[in-house]
Formats: structure tokens, sequence, C-alpha cells
């Protein structure tokens, strides 16, 4: 059977050139049963927690739950304030669970677009999960500067600075989550 995603690979997401419209792999593809349990966000140069989401419960895709439901289940919204865009290295705390298959070479890579352009892209690598493990992943940021104009800008068009992630096990997509940013000046507020 032919998979609709069967060429994605790494050198393919490294070269998007902006954000994309679909998906790029099924929920089922994560046939790891990788979870994310905790996400938190730091100020590396001052210590102070941006924020943090503890995920009591994930969405199981068991087959009976319609596909706009879990496309939304991969969706995030962040609206973190016109401050965070002067923070100049920022750490993430990820805490996931995986299956009871080992899981080898997981390489996440993240694309930030503003306006569907590039702004940067990132990437990171976990050699190995032990099967049935909780893990613990720490990430550092160094956030590019951003001129003064495009700055306003970014905090004028909210929602137009958005991301994907792709996730990556022995060279096969696995996952793929999308996130959208608002750094307008309202208290800060995580939207699911």
């Amino acid at each position: 059977m032919d998979n609709k995603f069967e060429k994605i690979t790494i050198e393919y997401v490294r070269n998007l050139n902006k954000f994309t419209d679909n998906f790029l792999c099924d929920l089922k593809d994560n046939i790891y049963n990788i979870k994310f349990r905790e996400f938190g966000v730091r100020d590396l140069d001052t210590g102070y927690i941006l924020f943090e989401v503890t995920e009591e419960e994930n969405i199981e895709n068991n087959g009976e739950i319609e596909e706009e439901i879990c496309d939304i289940s991969r969706c995030m919204k962040y609206h973190l304030g016109p401050e965070f865009l002067d923070l100049r290295n920022i750490g993430t705390s990820l805490t996931f669970s995986v299956g009871d298959k080992p899981v080898k070479n997981l390489v996440m890579i993240e694309r930030h677009y503003f306006k569907n352009k590039l702004v940067k892209s990132f990437e990171f690598k976990f050699d190995f999960c032990i099967p049935n493990t909780v893990n613990n992943w720490e990430t550092i940021y160094n956030i590019p500067e951003i001129d003064e104009e495009t700055k306003q800008d970014m905090i004028e068009s909210v929602w137009e600075t958005k991301s994907d992630s792709f996730y990556f096990v022995e060279n096969k997509l696995t996952m793929h989550h999308k996130a959208e940013y608002n750094y307008s000046q309202l208290d800060n507020i995580i939207d699911y």
C-alpha cells in the first residue's frame, strides 16, 4: 500500500520555504506511541518561567475520533506578549513517553516563519529512548535579533508567526505539529 507521505524526508523539511498548509503525516504514523506529557519555556538569562503545560490526558487515536479533532490536537496557539521578542536565550523542557518499541535517532526539526518567510530553523537529536519510558528533553534556543520595524510588524500581525515541528524516528516522519504565535499586548495565555 502506498503511503501518501512516503517522500517526506529530513532533507525535504529542511528545505521547506513556508509554513505547511496541511499535516505531512497522519496521527497513525506515530507507531512509537510518543506522547508529550509536559512542556515548559523559560528565559535562560533570568530563569523566569514563561509558561508550563502539563497534559493530564492525551487524545488517543482509536479510530473513532474525527480527523478534524485530531488535527486540532496537533495545533497550539501561544499568546506570548511583546516582551518575548526581546529575549535572547530561551530554554524548553519537554517530558514525553514512548510505547513498547525502542526509539532510535529521534530528530526534531522546527521551522519558524513570519508571514511565510523563514525566520529561523532549529534541529535537535535524541539518540535513543528505551521502550516504555518517560524521557526529558532540554533544548536551548538562541533567538535571532529582530530589527524594531519587523518586531512591531510581528506584534501587530496577530497569529502571522507560525512554526512547523517535525519528528523523525530513524529518518521516517512520525509526528508533525503546528503552532501559531501572538505577540500583542495582553495577558499571557495559551490556547489549545
